[in-house]
């Protein structure tokens, strides 16, 4: 899901971008604007599946991005003021949430988010009930292309412990010790992989399943996984995937 954050305070824009990273990792954050000009401009160029847009912005109210350009999504209002909720619901507004933002405001109008698309999805019984009678087996990769001076060479996933994202590149930590730099994204990777093996820990981390040692308590509801390798860094698991991780680690 491609999400806009219209927001003219740079601090509350990069706290509702983490929240939202925190919340609902399926939705990627692809700009910020701070004025009526700036959602113009990119909102004419291409749109994105949901908008959390504040109102009162640095060059007027972001009401006036209706006026100028066909917005196609829905919005969900974040503002400091309570006086312009019957004109936000006109505005393609779903949601209606009061500043300073907290993590359940976002939690919940995703929720929402969620419930709506359910309920405009067409057939959507019979389209389960075609699938129930041709279930598809989806199908993982089984081996990882990984770069090797100057050469691909494919590597069984199960040979690979750690995928860490290091300098914007995503390096393959193998379970003896050797590192290879992976050319795919984080998000291709996660869907590619069985997830019976991998589990994604944080926005930068997948670990597989036998590579994990040991699991201790972290700082902020947060823990850290202990592998025998000699990662640059701790392995830390969202809190927010704290109780999905233990119940995974948990399965056969």
């Amino acid at each position: 899901m491609k999400v806009l954050i219209v927001e003219d305070e740079p601090q509350t824009a990069a706290l509702l971008k983490e929240i939202i990273g925190e919340v609902y990792p399926r939705a990627e954050v692809t700009g910020i604007t701070e004025s009526i000009e700036q959602s113009v401009k990119m909102l004419s160029a291409s749109q994105p599946d949901l908008i959390f847009m504040d109102i009162q912005l640095a060059d007027g109210l972001s009401f006036e991005i209706f006026k100028r350009v066909e917005v196609k999504c829905p919005v969900i209002f974040c503002t400091a003021y309570d006086q312009y909720t019957l004109q936000a619901f006109k505005s393609n507004g779903i949601e209606y949430i009061l500043k300073p933002a907290k993590e359940e405001d976002i939690r919940a109008a995703f929720a929402k988010v969620e419930k709506l698309k359910q309920a405009f999805a067409p057939n959507v019984e019979l389209l389960n009930s075609i699938r129930d009678l041709f279930p598809e087996k989806k199908s993982y990769k089984s081996t990882i292309l990984i770069r090797y001076r100057e050469s691909y060479i494919p590597v069984p996933v199960e040979k690979i412990a750690v995928l860490l994202l290091e300098d914007e590149v995503v390096q393959a930590w193998r379970f003896d010790q050797q590192k290879h730099a992976v050319f795919k994204t984080m998000d291709e990777l996660e869907n590619s992989l069985d997830p019976a093996l991998f589990f994604r820990i944080n926005r930068q981390t997948l670990v597989n399943r036998q590579a994990v040692q040991e699991v201790q308590p972290y700082f902020n509801r947060k823990m850290v996984v202990k592998t025998a390798l000699k990662l640059p860094e701790q392995l830390i698991v969202s809190r927010l995937k704290v109780s999905e991780f233990l119940k995974w680690l948990e399965e056969e």
